[in-house]
C-alpha cells in the first residue's frame, strides 16, 4: 500500500466511526431528523430482535419516536466497533464498510411525572449491531442497520 492509500483508509474509517457515533447520539437525543440523515435513501433498519420494526429508515425514525417517549434519559453506549473497509481490486478503499459493535443502553423509564428528576436508570439492553454503510456524494451513510438484542434486564 502506498502512503495515500493508507491515508485514504484512516480517514475513511474515521468517517465511518462518525456516522455510527451519530446514530448514537441522534437516537439519545431523539433527534430524528438527523437519524433520517445519516442514511441513504433506501436505507432500512432492524429492531426485531429487540421487539420493534424492520423497514425503511424513515418509517422506522417515525416508529423511534413514538417508542422512544417511553424512555425520556437514553445513554447509548456502542463500543468494541470492528470496521471492515472493503477494497478495490488495486487495493485502494472501497465504496463500502460494514461495522460490528456491541451496544449498552441503559435508559430511565417515564413514569409520567412531569416534575421527575432523572435518577439512575432503570431499564438496560445490550446486544450488537451490524451497519452497513456505502460511500455517497455526501460522505458514507448507513445502507442498513440491523440491532440483535442479547439481553434486558429491568429493575423496580
Amino acid at each position: 500500500m502506498t502512503q495515500r492509500v493508507d491515508l485514504a483508509t484512516v480517514m475513511d474509517r474515521l468517517a465511518v466511526d462518525e456516522v455510527v457515533s451519530g446514530y448514537a447520539a441522534a437516537v439519545d437525543d431523539g433527534d430524528w431528523a438527523a437519524y433520517r440523515a445519516l442514511f441513504t435513501p433506501s436505507g432500512r433498519a432492524d429492531y426485531t430482535s429487540a421487539g420493534g420494526v424492520e423497514g425503511p429508515a424513515g418509517e422506522v425514525a417515525d416508529w423511534l419516536e413514538r417508542t422512544m417517549t417511553l424512555f425520556p434519559v437514553r445513554q447509548h453506549l456502542i463500543v468494541n466497533r470492528l470496521i471492515r473497509l472493503d477494497e478495490d481490486p488495486g487495493g485502494a478503499p472501497g465504496d463500502t464498510a460494514q461495522v460490528r459493535a456491541d451496544f449498552l443502553n441503559p435508559m430511565l423509564l417515564a413514569d409520567g411525572r412531569s416534575d421527575a428528576a432523572p435518577t439512575a436508570p432503570n431499564f438496560v439492553a445490550a446486544g450488537r449491531y451490524a451497519f452497513a454503510l456505502a460511500r455517497t456524494p455526501d460522505g458514507w451513510r448507513l445502507t442498513r442497520v440491523t440491532v440483535q438484542e442479547k439481553w434486558r434486564h429491568m429493575t423496580a
